[in-house]
């Protein structure tokens, strides 16, 4: 099982996420989205588990930043161009997906593997 976080290096959900994992000696790929960000087929593979807008953090710093709340955008599109608008952490495991802290679901995923 190798399980793939998707986050950002400051962020303290992220840090969770990644704290979670290596306790149970579970192996983790780190992608940082400020760094590299989603490829479309990542996009389009979480997009199968969450609609977009479940995607966007909007109690966010960034968010309230840039007035977002009172603009009209294609929120696909702003995900695209400024991962740091991201819900994070985006953990990933084969075709099931989480955004946020999501223990609970995590602990699923490991009785599974067993």
């Amino acid at each position: 099982m190798i399980i793939q976080v998707f986050g950002k290096k400051k962020c303290n959900e992220t840090k969770k996420a990644e704290r979670f994992f290596s306790e149970r000696k579970i192996k983790i790929q780190i992608i940082d989205l400020l760094e590299k960000g989603f490829s479309k087929r990542e996009l389009e593979s979480v997009l199968n588990n969450y609609d977009i807008e479940e995607l966007l953090d909007k109690d966010g710093k960034e968010y309230k930043k840039r007035n977002l709340k009172y603009m009209v955008y294609n929120t696909k599109e702003l995900l695209m161009e400024n991962p740091i608008l991201f819900k994070t952490p985006i953990v990933r495991n084969k075709s099931k997906v989480t955004v946020g802290y999501s223990p609970e679901e995590w602990k699923k995923w490991l009785v599974e593997k067993e």
